[in-house]
């Protein structure tokens, strides 16, 4: 397996996408998002979606030339339209203006609609972190997931995520999370190597458990808690549905279709972020700090994402990064 640096990973993705045309600057944005993802060893975010992301312009899916458009109707809201293009690059045209809002009034929220889907949330969060902000964000996904003790799909893994800056520009606390019991790439890994899954991850059609990977893809994924306690993560997935879909005016989780089909209508996904600015409250740092120290008296212990250890260079398929040379020389007929 090659060893390659973070440097060519971004790069390589950012000629795949111009070549499969995006213009320069989301391109650019974009090649950081994956790269981003890969020193995470967060693969399935990172260049195993690359693929999906040429497919899904060379057939007009995505769009990669649109200009985000941003508004302030309130003094507490922005909003970007997204215009069917990437959510990065829509995030990144609305973070100057929403952090300066968040300034402005302590905090703010920022709501992405017409996007595609946006991948790993905690791309969003670092970076307002990184420029000071408290940041909080969700979004929706393809429906995966019935009530606790049901079997009809309504909402998706909705992962949320959180980033916290500390005193010194850098990053106090950050995690990127699903509301499943675990994230739908677990299942299909599982079974594409052959592999049962562990008793609670997700149920089958009938609703019944399942170990069986097949089984629990034609079924639902269980809440956040499992079996016996998945009520409570159904709470935060239906928050992230309401908020993501509802304050965006994205589509509702069991309109989402296929995320990574080549063809089709543009994913029309929402993007919800909170904004706040840490120096509305003298106290907080001073809190941080107490809860930091707290935390690391204990052995082995960390605030969530402190101490992370990026890597760079990063192991990458031989096949995968065959495909990304491909991908860099332009699209094919097998792109559409």
């Amino acid at each position: 397996m090659p060893e390659i640096f973070v440097n060519e990973i971004e790069e390589i993705t950012r000629q795949a996408l111009s070549a499969h045309g995006a213009d320069d600057w989301i391109a650019a944005e974009m090649a950081q998002a994956v790269a981003w993802a890969e020193t995470r060893s967060n693969r399935i975010c990172g260049l195993y979606y690359v693929e999906s992301y040429c497919q899904q312009l060379q057939s007009g899916r995505v769009s990669g030339i649109v200009a985000p458009v941003v508004t302030r109707p309130l003094a507490s809201r922005i909003e970007v339209d997204a215009g069917n293009g990437f959510a990065q690059p829509a995030f990144e045209r609305a973070l100057p203006e929403a952090i300066a809002a968040a300034q402005e009034t302590g905090m703010v929220s920022v709501a992405i609609s017409r996007a595609h889907t946006c991948t790993a949330l905690g791309y969003f969060t670092e970076k307002a972190a990184r420029q000071g902000m408290i940041c909080i964000g969700m979004t929706n996904a393809s429906p995966i997931v019935a009530p606790p003790g049901g079997k009809t799909r309504v909402i998706g893994t909705n992962p949320m995520a959180c980033a916290v800056p500390d005193a010194e520009g850098g990053i106090a606390m950050s995690f990127d999370q699903s509301t499943t019991t675990v994230a739908l790439g677990r299942i299909t890994m599982a079974k594409a190597a052959g592999e049962p899954i562990p008793q609670g991850w997700a149920v089958d059609a009938d609703g019944n458990p399942t170990t069986n990977p097949d089984e629990a893809l034609k079924g639902s994924l269980t809440s956040l808690g499992g079996l016996e306690q998945g009520y409570k993560g159904w709470g935060f997935g239906l928050m992230v549905e309401l908020l993501a879909a509802g304050m965006t005016g994205g589509v509702a989780s069991r309109d989402v279709k296929p995320l990574k089909a080549p063809q089709g209508d543009p994913h029309g996904l929402g993007q919800f972020f909170m904004l706040i600015d840490p120096a509305a409250s003298p106290a907080f740092f001073d809190r941080l700090a107490q809860v930091s120290e707290a935390t690391a008296e204990n052995a082995d212990a960390r605030m969530p994402g402190q101490n992370k250890l990026l890597k760079d260079p990063v192991d990458v398929p031989a096949a995968l990064w065959d495909q990304m040379i491909a991908l860099s020389n332009g699209p094919t007929h097998a792109d559409v």
